[in-house]
């Protein structure tokens, strides 16, 4: 049975059995203490907290799941995996234990022809939580299992949570005996690896606090109501209906592997026992699979969050094909395979599959270019280490690869198992968070988190939050609820900050990108300043304000008023990024689609799918084509309709948004630009005012970001650039328009300016190869002379400076190492006589190694001179000692 069928099989069978089909949430997750889904119930946790009422009593879904903890452990077991499919069926508060038991039984052992799986129900066994005597009794009832195929195990083993505070519940797992040559009988207890788990079910009836050190966790209590959450691996019941040994031969990674054969010419599987390269190819049909998944719900690669650990997997997969032998570039592969594999259920892959495609490339090409630098710098640091009679890598040598490299520090401690060494990562941490301090003593504030939800469930159970701001920029309410510190509160005096919960508002809450609105909520006796506005389950307006007088109390009367000036340049903000969004698509083509935008009065900056940056032409006719559409004052029109009407209509979904049933759609010029939005715009595109692009950038591999400057911020922005322009032509006596010319006879004069200041230079420093000769010491068996010269001395002139010197001590071993600064790089030249080289058999390119890690250097040259540069100025002195070290005298 194809992977296909049995997640279809799964659904229509729920659905017979009353369960609303709820579509896979997007694999970022929502939950702040997540990086991605991890569990089926995920999207449904605030039903089982009882914060939110559910909209239906029971529901089924397959979510896509990723897990990175056992990353390392891809491919060397076939137990871990990293993307994978959860099937579950899920109640609220409806049936509990005896209705999951007899679904579940009947799903897994109804024949195929009835729609079942069509397990042999002999091998079947259960396992429940070990004081759970009303599960162990209804297995029996319902399913006949004789109690000898059903065992009792611990809160390790029957006990489910999500690792994280939240709902948990004593579980009962259902195991398939695969027969006696994958190990002993005795039940999942006693082997693992011949009793394989295809579905667990979870009766969640209490939530759990945080765990403790030990990883022990205390049960705060029940939940509202009594619920059902259960999980069926997709991938582990296909290698069992396809009768395969595991997930990387079924139909879903097995034709991956297949590609990588073909590319490396290695047969996979070759011998009884699971090589070296069968872990590779493991390791790529995961990863690929894992990546094209993650891209296609919109993250890209970077070096934070998500975005790491999918710049992780496509790189660790990439590293496994150069291991394999393959020197080609294998991704543009990998994802198409990827894509005729999975789109039968995900069909937005394919929709995708060009944009998916180019994101996963741009982050190959990046690696491969990282590899062929960090890795020359890494067989030296790990030669030196060796010959130091050191077995680890030193934290800052790590360090200074990631740094100045790129290399993740995870392949750096792979590539010293390969060669017998470890990485002192305590000392890397503690480089990279001092790092990290840096970067963040100059950046702003994040904007606090609203408090623990659960205080919202009364209010969200009222009704939703009226938004009325699309209408008007006033409107009359009542506070329904004011929130502090996690609790209700009857009343806020002047000048404390609180939360107010609103019937209806007028003021705009953050979402789809667009900044909330600014303004005031008064009242009977008291006004509030807005700080912020945010949506709780997109339905509750949370206003977070400061009472400036008076006292603000639950059930008051209230007025919000937007902030006029606040909303129109909100609204000209949000209106211009779609107008350049449509412009970069226009100019660059289809391909070019949102991945994020931020827009406030006066700005807006996207993010869009796109490899390579903009040259200025092309950045000129993206602002040319955004301010023509402004001056032809282009209808902007604003409908509703179903999630296919609007697809239908051509208009665009943006990744990481959440849409309703009913879904409102912008358009501007018609089909110019259709886009499902729930922000606020301008009537006509006129009322944008002008869009003057201020910044173009790289944020990952595959996405860029354009900002801009929009209507009177824009003007202003133009208006300080004429009066830059007028003053710089003032100074320089000549009309705006022969800037170019007068600039460029300027620079042409400080460049022959410069010239003639090289040669002083260069007279200065030979005057001193005669006292640098004589300051020659003995370092082991050979003359050294080692120096620092000063600030801004050139290459050409260190060179030539250091082959003087060398000239000067002819006719005895010597070498000559010099190193000159300049901002934060440093620039260096060894020489060595001609009986250095040949009487003692020494060569430059050998010493230079001895110390390039320590000025983050590169560099190289012939046996009897080399040079290079480096990016640790700080270092030289270290340099110098190792260079010592490296001619046998003493490191110091």
């Amino acid at each position: 049975m194809q992977t296909h069928e049995i997640r279809r099989r799964f659904l229509e069978y729920f659905e017979r059995a009353g369960h609303t089909y709820v579509p896979s949430a997007s694999l970022v997750s929502d939950d702040p203490t997540l990086l991605f889904t991890v569990a089926g119930m995920q999207q449904f946790k605030p039903y089982f907290l009882g914060q939110t009422t559910p909209p239906f009593p029971r529901a089924t879904s397959v979510q896509k799941c990723v897990r990175t903890l056992d990353i390392d452990n891809v491919g060397i077991t076939t137990r871990h995996n990293t993307f994978f499919q959860m099937a579950g069926n899920f109640s609220f508060g409806d049936y509990f234990k005896a209705g999951a038991i007899k679904f579940a039984w009947e799903l897994v052992t109804n024949s195929q022809d009835d729609g079942g799986y069509g397990f042999d129900p002999e091998r079947l066994w259960i396992t429940v939580y070990e004081t759970d005597d009303e599960a162990h009794r209804l297995w029996q009832e319902i399913a006949g299992i004789p109690p000898e195929r059903i065992q009792r195990l611990g809160m390790v083993d029957n006990f489910w949570s999500m690792g994280t505070p939240g709902p948990c519940g004593p579980d009962s797992e259902i195991f398939y005996d695969r027969g006696p040559e994958y190990g002993p009988e005795g039940g999942p207890a006693a082997s693992d690896g011949r009793y394989i788990e295809i579905w667990n079910l979870v009766f969640m009836q209490d939530q759990r606090g945080p765990s403790d050190a030990a990883g022990a966790f205390e049960i705060l209590g029940p939940l509202p109501q009594q619920n059902i959450d259960t999980g069926m691996g997709i991938e582990r019941v296909a290698f069992l209906l396809q009768e395969v040994d595991n997930v990387y031969d079924t139909d879903l990674c097995r034709p991956i592997i297949t590609a990588m054969e073909d590319a490396s010419g290695i047969k996979y599987g070759a011998s009884t026992e699971v090589s070296d390269d069968d872990v590779k190819m493991r390791i790529i049909a995961d990863h690929s699979r894992s990546a094209v998944m993650l891209i296609s719900d919109g993250v890209t690669p970077g070096n934070e969050g998500g975005g790491y650990v999918l710049r992780r997997l496509i790189r660790r997969a990439v590293r496994s094909a150069r291991l394999l032998g393959v020197t080609d570039p294998v991704m543009s592969k990998l994802v198409t395979v990827v894509s005729e594999l999975m789109s039968d259920s995900y069909p937005e892959i394919a929709d995708d599959l060009v944009r998916i495609e180019r994101v996963a490339v741009a982050e190959e090409n990046a690696f491969l270019k990282t590899i062929a630098s960090g890795s020359k710098l890494f067989e030296t640091a790990a030669a030196q280490t060796k010959a130091a009679g050191s077995t680890q890598v030193s934290g800052s040598t790590a360090f200074v690869l990631h740094d100045t490299q790129g290399f993740p520090l995870d392949l750096t401690l792979e590539m010293a198992a390969e060669a017998g060494l470890t990485v002192d990562t305590i000392e890397f941490d503690r480089l990279m968070q001092e790092q990290r301090s840096r970067a963040r003593a100059d950046s702003k504030a994040r904007k606090g988190g609203l408090e623990d939800l659960t205080v919202y469930r009364q209010l969200l159970d009222v009704g939703p939050t009226e938004f009325t701001g699309y209408d008007e920029l006033e409107s009359e309410g009542t506070v329904r609820g004011i929130i502090s510190g996690g609790n209700r509160i009857p009343a806020a005096g002047e000048g404390r900050t609180v939360e107010i919960v609103l019937d209806r508002t007028s003021l705009y809450a953050e979402s789809g990108g667009q900044d909330s609105d600014a303004g005031t909520i008064v009242g009977d006796g008291f006004s509030a300043e807005v700080l912020d506005v945010q949506k709780i389950d997109r339905r509750l307006y949370v206003h977070k304000v400061r009472i400036v007088h008076g006292e603000l109390t639950e059930g008051a009367g209230v007025l919000t008023k937007v902030d006029p000036d606040w909303r129109l340049g909100a609204r000209q903000a949000h209106s211009g990024t779609h107008v350049v969004h449509a412009a970069l698509r226009q100019v660059l083509g289809p391909d070019a689609l949102q991945a994020g935008s931020y827009n406030k009065p006066g700005y807006l900056r996207l993010d869009f799918s796109w490899s390579g940056s903009l040259s200025a032409e092309t950045r000129s006719e993206i602002e040319e084509v955004s301010n023509r559409a402004v001056r032809s004052d282009l209808g902007v029109r604003v409908l509703y309709g179903t999630q296919q009407e609007a697809q239908a209509m051509g208009a665009i979904a943006l990744f990481g948004e959440t849409y309703d049933d009913t879904v409102r759609i912008v358009e501007i010029g018609g089909p110019w630009s259709v886009e499902l939005c729930g922000g606020t715009h301008v009537e006509h595109s006129s009322q944008i005012g002008p869009i003057a692009l201020t910044a173009e950038s790289s944020i990952g591999s595959g996405v860029r970001r354009v900002e801009a400057a929009v209507g009177i911020e824009a003007f202003h922005r133009l208006a300080a650039e004429r009066t830059l322009l007028h003053a710089v032509a003032g100074s320089l006596k000549v009309q705006p328009a022969d800037l170019p010319a007068r600039i460029e006879t300027l620079v042409e004069r400080l460049r022959v300016a410069e010239k003639e200041l090289e040669k002083f230079r260069a007279t200065a420093a030979l005057a001193s190869a005669g006292t640098l000769a004589d300051a020659a010491i003995p370092v082991g068996e050979v003359d050294l002379v080692a120096a620092s010269m000063p600030e801004g001395t050139s290459a050409a002139d260190l060179r030539t400076l250091a082959t003087d010197v060398r000239g000067r001590l002819t006719g005895r071993p010597a070498v000559v190492a010099l190193f000159a600064p300049s901002g934060e790089t440093v620039s260096f030249v060894v020489a060595l006589t001609p009986e250095a080289t040949a009487a003692r058999g020494l060569k430059a390119g050998d010493l230079v190694k001895s110390f390039l890690p320590l000025i983050g250097g590169r560099g190289g040259g012939r046996p009897d001179l080399a040079q290079g540069g480096g990016t640790n100025p700080a270092g030289t002195a270290d340099a110098v000692s190792a260079l010592k070290g490296a001619l046998g005298g003493p490191a110091q």
